[in-house]
């Protein structure tokens, strides 16, 4: 079997399609490129609106908007091979993670939708696709995420120290890897989706670079206040959540409507450093490094944040120990893709609360 896996990965901020190549070698992954190509602007602008509550569309439509997302992916795919001068017959699988429409792991009929069609996928790239890697969880009783803890496992653990693996995309979630003892892992709330949302509908930039809006204002206690009391937070794990939770509507419910637009972009910062440090805290209160990744790690405002509510633990990235923060989700979709074409889980049960290990997603040949 050849050990270069493709993945590709479109998060909950969907700021991007990140691509990573990655290489296996007797089980250690490396990444060999990694780049992110952007959406089409009015086509990342439908797929936000989307994943907002309440927002609809007609069946026919979001069948058309599938194969758009594919086609986007592809696109993403062929650029990242012709980029790092890859053929495509070198790469076994792409690990395909999709765009997510809706994630509601709950209730009687529990479910979680990500458009990206793997058949238009694998047709466009001439290269087998492993897609649809939530639902199998899903349907053993599990949240469908996080599913990246058994590659921040591999790459990360210590024997020395109890650690946590910090992912700061759209949404944030706590990989718990402690020195002895099972690995843990769940969703904290909103990290950059939010953010990013108030940005845009007040600078029209689709992210506050380099924490500048943020650092402008004052953080409003009593707003802070009024977000944390959402319920979801003192919820137990594992849990997961998604924008159609944590959304613009969501904040503006919360407001008096006198409040300046910076002290509000503020105070979205400190709910995403408040709610991650006081996660861990609550569940593995020994952590002595915590290693972020994703695009909130090039917000200065919130990993200072971070740090002063964590003075217990060092807050660093995982650049620091040679992964590049903004393709960690990335490589976990080829990992992920690779699990499923050697025939083995993909999931943690410890993580997700799924009845037990299961063989992710599907296999669309080339």
């Amino acid at each position: 079997m050849s050990d270069l896996f493709l993945g590709l990965i479109s998060g909950t901020s969907a700021d991007g399609i990140d691509a990573a190549l990655v290489r296996f070698d007797d089980g250690t992954a490396r990444l060999a490129f990694g780049r992110t190509y952007p959406w089409d602007p009015a086509l990342r602008a439908q797929l936000v609106a989307l994943g907002q509550q309440g927002a609809s569309l007609s069946l026919d439509a979001i069948a058309e908007l599938d194969v758009r997302v594919a086609r986007a992916f592809a696109d993403a795919a062929n650029l990242a091979l012709a980029d790092s001068g890859t053929p495509a017959g070198a790469v076994r699988a792409i690990g395909s993670h999709g765009q997510t429409l809706r994630h509601r792991p709950w209730g009687p009929y529990p479910f979680t939708l990500q458009l990206g069609d793997p058949s238009t996928l694998a047709e466009r790239t001439g290269i087998t696709v492993v897609a649809d890697l939530r639902r199998r969880d899903i349907a053993a009783g599990g949240h469908g995420a996080p599913l990246l803890p058994g590659l921040h496992a591999a790459l990360l653990r210590d024997a020395g120290e109890d650690r946590a693996v910090l992912n700061l995309g759209g949404i944030a979630n706590l990989t718990l890897l402690p020195a002895q003892g099972e690995v843990r892992g769940f969703d904290t709330g909103p990290a950059n989706a939010l953010m990013d949302a108030w940005c845009l509908r007040h600078l029209e930039q689709d992210f506050d670079r380099d924490g500048s809006f943020a650092a402008r204002g004052r953080v409003d206690a009593g707003l802070l206040e009024r977000l944390l009391d959402d319920p979801w937070f003192t919820q137990a794990p594992p849990k997961s959540t998604g924008r159609d939770q944590f959304h613009l509507g969501w904040v503006e419910a919360r407001l008096r409507g006198d409040e300046a637009p910076a002290d509000v972009q503020a105070t979205l910062n400190a709910l995403t450093a408040r709610t991650v440090a006081s996660a861990l805290l609550a569940t593995q209160p020994g952590t002595r490094r915590v290693i972020a990744c994703g695009g909130g790690v090039h917000n200065p405002v919130l990993m200072t944040a971070l740090a002063a509510a964590l003075p217990g633990a060092i807050v660093e990235s995982t650049a620091d120990h040679g992964i590049e923060p903004d393709h960690v989700e990335a490589m976990g979709f080829a990992w992920l893709a690779r699990q499923t074409m050697l025939g083995l889980p993909g999931n943690l049960p410890s993580v997700t609360g799924a009845a037990g290990p299961r063989v992710l997603g599907g296999i669309y040949p080339a």
